[in-house]
């Protein structure tokens, strides 16, 4: 095993939480990654998932502690428990409980699944926004809290990753679209006031799970209080979810007429992410939602 320079930091981070003598003699890269490096590490009793970075990631890591934390306080999802947050001038790093985890696969899972959603949606609050700012994969995030959604959807969602698109050389078509888009958001709230809802954030297929006895476990948030359908839209892109859990969730709390107009927003915001953090690929694709999504707002005005 090749030791890792802020192996010492992470074990005596791990010793002030748990007690004992732990000392990291296995360590095996893990899943999960894309921005950072994950290893499993284990003394030969106990084992812990490890995400490590640069120094500049520890915002990053703090971030998710406390959006693991809000989702474990909704008694709505398993998470992996929070071991230790720290770093030194070179190194951060999260430590976290290791479960042994599955993807979703059969119709019980996903009802399971959505009955926790609905549970984490059903934490309220009276604000738009979260008590910190947050990152969505390795973006940040803003939060300001507020009472007006639509204008939380564009100041803090889609002209912040409008800006950053420009910065990086997406300019033209893109921008046009999303200064025309951002005007006509509120059409879309026009007979439709979402509650502030807390959201899971990310909720991607790949940042959900069950454990071996099927209880739904949900990983790498970036929470806030917002529109439940976001959650939803978002659970919808890169592959979904079984067909099972959206009966269930819509069972339980159906969703609002104008879902489908509002979800090529939310999912916008997610193909803009990703535009900026991997580049030209989801360029055509971030393009073609967006003007789909301006041609049925205009025919809406219309």
């Amino acid at each position: 095993m090749n030791a890792h320079p802020a192996f010492p930091l992470i074990e005596q981070a791990i010793r002030d939480r748990v007690g004992g003598r732990f000392r990291i003699r296995d360590s095996a890269p893990a899943g999960g990654g894309c921005i950072h490096t994950a290893l499993s590490v284990a003394d030969g009793e106990a084992r812990y998932f490890v995400k490590l970075g640069a120094a500049d990631r520890h915002a990053l890591f703090a971030a998710e502690a406390d959006g693991l934390a809000a989702i474990a306080a909704s008694a709505s999802f398993r998470t992996p428990a929070v071991i230790a947050c720290g770093g030194d001038e070179a190194h951060a790093f999260l430590v976290l409980e290791h479960l042994a985890l599955r993807p979703l696969r059969s119709a019980e899972d996903g009802s399971r699944f959505a009955d926790a959603l609905v549970q984490l949606h059903r934490a309220a609050d009276e604000a738009f926004g979260w008590t910190r700012d947050n990152f969505i994969g390795s973006t940040p995030q803003a939060n300001t809290r507020g009472q007006n959604w639509s204008r939380f959807v564009v100041e803090q969602r889609l002209r912040p990753q409008l800006a950053l698109a420009k910065a990086k050389g997406f300019g033209g078509e893109l921008q046009k679209l999303g200064e025309r888009l951002c005007e006509r958001v509120p059409a879309l709230f026009l007979d439709y006031r979402p509650q502030p809802s807390l959201l899971h954030g990310d909720l991607w297929h790949g940042n959900a799970a069950v454990l071996a006895d099927g209880s739904p476990v949900v990983f790498d948030p970036a929470v806030h209080h917002g529109d439940r359908e976001a959650d939803i839209a978002m659970s919808e892109l890169f592959g979904g979810f079984p067909g099972a859990f959206y009966a269930a969730y819509r069972k339980a709390w159906p969703l609002h007429e104008d879902y489908e107009q509002r979800k090529l927003l939310y999912s916008l915001y997610h193909l803009l992410n990703h535009l900026n953090l991997f580049g030209r690929a989801y360029l055509g694709e971030t393009l073609r939602l967006a003007t789909k999504l301006n041609g049925e707002l205009s025919a809406r005005r219309d």
